[in-house]
């Protein structure tokens, strides 16, 4: 699709959408929203600029490789789990560490769930765009 006004709008909104993922997934493991929730929004940047630009100027954007994407989080998912282990508890047992206060976002709090939440959130990113450009790039052999 060549429109002007999908163009401008996905420069301005992508870069909105990859930041509201992030509050998604920060604030997932205290309430709704989290690691899929932000994962499926950040994935929706990149499929918006499939979209505005075409599938193959939206791999090309693409910093890292969807599989990369989907085998570190699901890697990080699992690992995440291990510092209940190390400290004496059970697998995927909570570890948090003392809260601090940040500017603009007050007291911030950290712990595995977090880490957890960042693996799903990756992993979403990588499966989601993969699933995407596949169909789309297929989509555009159709055509031709």
């Amino acid at each position: 699709m060549n429109s002007t006004l999908l163009n401008t709008a996905t420069r301005y909104v992508g870069p909105l959408l990859l930041i509201l993922s992030l509050v998604l997934l920060y604030r997932g493991h205290n309430l709704p929203g989290g690691g899929f929730i932000g994962g499926l929004m950040a994935a929706s940047s990149v499929i918006l600029l499939a979209y505005a630009r075409g599938w193959s100027e939206a791999e090309k954007s693409l910093p890292i490789d969807p599989m990369v994407l989907m085998a570190s989080g699901l890697l990080l998912a699992m690992l995440s789990g291990l510092p209940g282990i190390l400290m004496g508890g059970a697998f995927m047992e909570g570890i948090w560490l003392p809260f601090f206060k940040a500017p603009l976002l007050g007291k911030v709090k950290l712990g595995t769930p977090l880490l957890f939440d960042i693996g799903v959130y990756l992993a979403v990113i990588g499966f989601t765009i993969k699933c995407a450009l596949a169909l789309g790039t297929h989509s555009e052999s159709w055509k031709s």
